[in-house]
C-alpha cells in the first residue's frame, strides 16, 4: 500500500467500464431511482468531456423483485432466471429513458461465461462492443441471468466488469459499490479504516475481504478484488467507491480522494494471457512439485511431466487447468497440450520416456506461452 496521491482524472484514461452493483440500485428491496439518475447524470458529464463508457449494470434482478412483490433475492435457479427475465426489460427502458434525456442511446450487451470463454466468440464479443462504441451509444452489459446454468454463470458482475477492461481495451476499472471502498478489517468494526491507495493486492488486502452483504447482490469485496487484480495485471487501474456518495463519478474523475484506488502492475499480461487466467473456467488441477513450482514462478518456464506429482479432473487437449503446489496454492493456469489419463500416466517422466507415454513429439505439459502466472514472480 502506498501514499494517497490520487491521480486526476482516472489516471488519464479516455475509455472506463463503469459496473453498477444491484446493492447501489436498491433501497430497502425497491429499485433506487434517485441514485440510478444522479449516477447516469455523472455517466453523461464524463461523455461529455470525452470519456467513453461501458456500463456493467446489475439491477434486473432487483426489479424483477420489485415487480414480483419479492422481499429477498430466489435461491433456486429457475425463479432466479425469471425473475431476472421480468427484470431486464425494465432495467434497460430505465437506462434508454435516462440517457435520451441528454441525447445518448444505450445499447443492451448480454453475455455469459460461455460466451466469453470460446476464442472466437469472445472476439465476436470485442468487435460489436467496440463498433457500438464508435457509433457513439453506451453499452449497457450485463450477464444473461435469464440462460445461464450453473456450469457457464460468472456469478457475478464484478467479475464480468474484469471482462470488459480487456474486452474493449479501457484504460480504467470502477466499481461503484454499497461500501465507500476496501476497509483494512470489516467496517462494521470499531477502529476500521477506508484503505485510500493500495499498491498491490496482495494476500494481507485479499484478507481483509469479507464475503456478500447485500440481500439482492451476488458478490462480495472478495469478488471485487478479483475482478481488480485481474485488470491491474493489464496494466489497467481501478477504483472502488461508494454509490451513494453525491457526484461520485465526476469527484472521482477530477481526482478526489473518495473510495479506494488500485494501483496497475507494471509487469503486463497480454490480452490472450489475461483471457486464459480470467474468462476460462479451469477444467481441472495439475499438482506440481516444488522444482517445477520455482520454474514456473521464478523463470516463466513451460511445465514438464517430470515436474507433475498427480493430475485432478477430466480434461482434454487444449483445456484450461489450474497449476498448484504440493500445499494447494494456485500458481497458474495454462492450456494443457495433453489430456488428462495420458498426462497421468506420464506424471513424473522423464523427456523422451514422457513423449512416449503421452504418444507426442513434444512432453511438454503446458507451454510457456500458454501458461500465466498468478503467485508472485516472472511473467513473460
Amino acid at each position: 500500500m502506498t501514499e494517497n496521491v490520487r491521480p486526476p482524472a482516472f489516471g488519464g484514461a479516455r475509455r472506463v467500464v463503469v459496473k453498477i452493483g444491484s446493492a447501489v440500485l436498491s433501497d430497502g428491496g425497491a429499485f433506487d431511482r434517485v441514485t440510478f439518475v444522479s449516477l447516469v447524470r455523472d455517466l453523461v458529464r464524463l461523455r461529455q468531456q470525452g470519456v467513453e463508457l461501458v456500463v456493467v449494470s446489475s439491477g434486473a434482478v432487483a426489479l424483477g423483485m420489485e415487480r414480483m412483490g419479492l422481499t429477498s433475492r430466489p435461491k433456486e435457479l429457475p425463479a432466479l432466471q425469471a425473475t431476472a427475465a421480468i427484470g431486464q426489460g425494465r432495467l434497460m427502458r430505465l437506462w434508454e429513458d435516462e440517457l435520451g434525456h441528454y441525447g445518448l442511446r444505450a445499447a443492451q450487451v448480454l453475455l455469459t461465461h460461455d460466451d466469453l470463454r470460446s476464442r472466437s466468440r469472445f472476439l465476436a464479443a470485442r468487435q460489436t462492443l467496440r463498433t457500438v462504441l464508435e457509433l457513439g451509444a453506451v453499452p449497457v452489459v450485463n450477464e444473461n441471468d435469464t440462460v445461464a446454468v450453473e456450469e457457464i454463470k460468472m456469478g457475478d458482475n464484478d467479475l464480468l466488469s474484469g471482462q470488459m477492461v480487456s474486452l474493449v481495451g479501457a484504460e480504467c476499472l470502477v466499481i461503484v459499490s454499497d461500501v465507500e471502498g476496501l476497509y483494512d478489517r470489516n467496517p462494521a468494526l470499531p477502529g476500521a479504516q477506508r484503505v485510500e491507495r493500495v499498491a498491490q493486492i496482495d494476500a494481507q488486502t485479499e484478507a481483509s475481504a469479507g464475503g456478500s452483504g447485500s440481500a439482492v447482490g451476488s458478490g462480495g469485496m472478495r469478488t471485487k478484488l478479483a475482478a481488480v487484480k485481474s485488470v491491474n495485471l493489464i496494466g489497467v487501474p481501478a477504483i472502488i467507491a461508494g454509490g451513494r456518495t453525491p457526484g461520485l463519478l465526476r469527484r472521482l474523475y477530477a481526482g478526489e480522494a473518495l473510495g479506494t484506488w488500485f494501483d496497475a502492475q507494471p509487469t503486463r499480461l497480454s490480452s490472450r494471457k489475461h483471457w486464459i487466467a480470467y474468462a476460462l473456467r479451469p477444467a481441472g488441477t495439475v499438482v506440481v512439485d516444488e522444482g517445477a513450482a520455482r520454474a514456473i514462478v521464478d523463470k516463466g518456464s513451460s511445465l514438464l511431466p517430470i515436474g507433475v506429482r498427480h493430475v485432478e479432473g477430466d480434461f482434454g487437449v487444449g483445456e484450461c487447468v489450474r497449476i498448484v503446489d504440493a500445499a494447494g496454492l494456485e500458481l497458474a493456469r495454462g492450456l494443457v497440450a495433453h489430456a488428462a489419463e495420458p498426462l497421468r500416466r506420464a506424471a513424473g517422466l522423464r523427456g523422451d520416456r514422457a513423449a512416449e507415454v503421452l504418444e507426442s513429439d513434444t512432453a511438454e505439459v503446458i507451454h510457456r506461452d500458454d501458461l500465466v502466472v498468478l503467485a508472485s514472480g516472472a511473467e513473460g
